[in-house]
């Protein structure tokens, strides 16, 4: 893939540096080289009139779904979907110390009112409140977040000026293909975090479950430096105990997009379509 392409041959001649290579290639996103395309998905981008793209892996057989190529491999910001890794490293480190921990208001209004009150981990995860975790990157403080972003292969892994806002601003950017891999590895504890870490992110990003499947991810919203909207779903979808890993991206520069309902809309189609939700997969 592309962003390895600024190895040069000549350090590849250790057989240590070989083996490095090798596992760079397996810790960035699921490769898309080999995926199908299914551009019978573009008709639920066309129906909100926004461009987008769909990636997905079926971890029974390792094949690799895609809609918009071009989409998957391009970075943007991550928004939201930080929150995912900002959780890992607080919980980590110490400055989160379970999903029940509290951070104060700060008795500053914002335009969404569920983020206007004390929250726990697990709240704020699932309003995606930013004042509560722009509190979480402060603690856990720039040295410490790079060295985890850096350690994590995140996207470009700059960490930019501000501490509380380089995932918002542009800074930080991730393709939707490095954001499949990203999930993968959580699910099966192969992240460098502790096993603990792990399950308590995971218990937080389930959003449906019941006995025929499980729906798990992290939203995200934002803009890119020519103001278009940038809309995020990342997660997993799981029936009988096997586990299929998705990102949804959206880009649309149209004003007042309803990026919330569009998303999550788009995603609950495409997953009918392959068939979920009925428990037969």
């Amino acid at each position: 893939m592309k962003r390895f392409l600024k190895l040069q041959a000549p350090i590849l001649h250790s057989r240590f540096t070989i083996h490095y290579f090798l596992f760079l290639i397996l810790i960035s996103g699921c490769s898309v080289n080999k995926a199908k395309l299914d551009d019978s998905l573009k008709k639920y981008f066309d129906d909100y009139k926004t461009d987008g793209c769909f990636t997905m892996f079926n971890n029974a057989d390792g094949k690799v779904t895609v809609y918009n190529m071009q989409l998957d491999t391009t970075r943007y910001t991550p928004a939201s979907t930080f929150k995912i890794v900002n959780s890992l490293i607080g919980l980590e480190t110490g400055k989160i110390t379970d999903e029940k921990m509290l951070i104060k208001w700060d008795s500053v209004a914002r335009w969404n009112a569920d983020w206007n009150k004390d929250l726990s981990m697990e709240e704020a995860f699932k309003v995606s409140s930013v004042n509560y975790y722009q509190e979480v990157a402060r603690r856990i403080g720039k040295d410490t977040m790079k060295r985890w972003i850096d350690s994590l292969h995140y996207g470009n892994q700059n960490t930019g000026k501000f501490i509380d806002s380089f995932w918002l601003d542009n800074s930080l950017k991730i393709s939707a293909d490095e954001q499949l891999g990203l999930v993968k590895r959580l699910y099966f504890d192969q992240l460098p975090f502790q096993k603990r870490t792990q399950e308590i992110v995971r218990q937080v990003m389930v959003q449906e479950s019941n006995t025929l499947y499980t729906l798990a991810y992290k939203t995200g919203w934002g803009f890119d430096e020519q103001g278009a909207n940038i809309g995020w779903i990342v997660g997993w979808v799981e029936e009988n105990k096997h586990p299929y890993f998705f990102t949804l991206l959206l880009k649309t520069p149209a004003k007042g997009f309803d990026m919330r309902t569009a998303r999550l809309n788009i995603l609950k189609s495409i997953l009918k379509q392959y068939g979920f939700f009925e428990g037969k997969k």
